[in-house]
């Protein structure tokens, strides 16, 4: 039977070369001349830490951020921006927590969508992502149109189609 899966992955070194953009433009743009703003990427723990002087240029690199995840085709749905936090000399740090996996209460979402729409498919959850697996594959496309014209506050990409 056909099935696909609906995930939601990061392309980690997409996730680098945005970060590395992030640097680059932070390096020359001059409202950040002489400032020591840095923006490190942490893959172990897909965290993304980032240190300024003040509250406008976390606000202007925060923009930068999303900006350059949008040029690298990575949803800025995936970035989770934490509480700013004050640091020991007088500047602004912020975390950024990458949400990777599709979470139970988004998955429950998602299989309560497909079933509403009558569609003749079946849903399941399975750990971080949800398979949907129909007769037609006519079927499972309008259910992937379904669900990305759905408003989730996660990125969904479909992958392992099986026909």
């Amino acid at each position: 039977m056909p099935s696909f899966d609906a995930v939601n992955e990061i392309d980690l070194q997409e996730v680098d070369n945005a970060i590395n953009n992030t640097m680059k433009e932070i390096r020359t743009r001059y409202d950040f001349r002489d400032s020591n703003a840095e923006v490190e990427f942490n893959r172990k723990t897909k965290l993304i830490s980032v240190q300024v002087e003040d509250n406008m240029k976390l606000r202007a690199v925060r923009d930068m951020l999303v900006a350059n995840f949008i040029k690298r085709k990575l949803s800025p749905k995936s970035m989770e921006f934490k509480e700013e936090e004050g640091t020991s000399h007088g500047g602004l740090r912020q975390t950024v927590v990458l949400k990777e996996g599709i979470d139970k209460e988004n998955a429950k979402k998602i299989v309560k969508l497909v079933k509403d729409s009558k569609i003749k498919v079946q849903a399941a959850v399975h750990d971080d992502k949800v398979r949907v697996t129909g007769k037609k594959i006519d079927d499972l496309q309008e259910v992937m149109a379904l669900i990305k014209g759905s408003e989730l506050e996660l990125p969904i990409q479909f992958n392992n189609m099986k026909s």
